[in-house]
């Protein structure tokens, strides 16, 4: 099958993000879906997103634990053609805590397939696409960080798992497990010179992600190119875990 530049473009396709409301890697995500033609909404749980993004998408303030709300606002949207799952959190030093190691689940892994299943009926109508956001701590000991890495080896394999479930319905789930990436969420970790260091020499690439990187590799599974993938997690790291 031939391919062209057309196929990552989005004219006339309806993109929801889930979890975009800050700089980093969901706000990436909808800029590039819109800066190729897409229609893009986003959410996030806060009252406003982003002041560079409040005049640029239809937000909604979500919270993906709550499984009303998240009806609701699949009720109120009408066609979907591509839904990114990237609502997640983590805090070091709290994840022991069983109360919070079970709040962490809830976002990362529960809000997954909250919002999968809310609009199954919109992705199965248009033969959609869904991309999970997991973590390359899904394959790695995170031993400060122990549900966030457990809810993203989870959302791995939710993504097989529905990718098998609802092939059926046209249907495409992959997702996509970033490395080190410069975004709000690695804010406090990026203060200390030593870790920006180490973590730019385990990595091949010699440096930390930026939050485009992984929008190109979303861009690629919601388009034709990636057509035939379904179930897949693509790594992108730098190589880090395999350097």
């Amino acid at each position: 099958m031939m391919h062209s530049a057309f196929d990552l473009d989005f004219s006339g396709k309806q993109v929801l993000v889930i979890g975009a409301s800050r700089a980093g890697i969901g706000a990436a995500i909808a800029r590039a879906f819109q800066d190729r033609g897409a229609e893009v909404a986003i959410t996030g749980i806060e009252p406003a997103p982003d002041p560079q993004d409040r005049d640029r998408f239809t937000y909604h303030q979500l919270d993906v634990t709550d499984t009303a709300a998240v009806a609701a606002l699949a009720k109120g949207i009408g066609a979907l053609d591509v839904l990114v799952n990237c609502a997640a959190i983590t805090s070091r030093g709290q994840e022991m805590d069983p109360g919070f190691f079970s709040h962490v689940v809830d976002v990362n892994l529960h809000g997954s397939f909250r919002c999968a299943a809310a609009f199954h009926g919109q992705l199965a109508a248009s033969g959609g696409a869904v991309i999970n956001i997991a973590s390359m701590y899904a394959n790695f000991a995170s031993p400060k960080n122990p549900a966030y890495g457990a809810s993203k080896a989870a959302v791995v394999q939710l993504t097989k798992s529905l990718a098998v479930a609802w092939a059926g319905d046209g249907i495409r789930v992959n997702a996509v497990a970033p490395g080190f990436i410069v975004t709000e969420q690695s804010a406090k970790s990026r203060t200390d010179p030593a870790h920006v260091a180490n973590v730019s020499a385990r990595t091949p690439m010699g440096r930390w992600g930026q939050p485009e990187d992984i929008a190109g590799t979303v861009l690629f599974l919601a388009s034709p190119l990636a057509g035939f993938m379904t179930g897949a997690c693509l790594p992108v790291d730098g190589g880090y875990s395999v350097g």
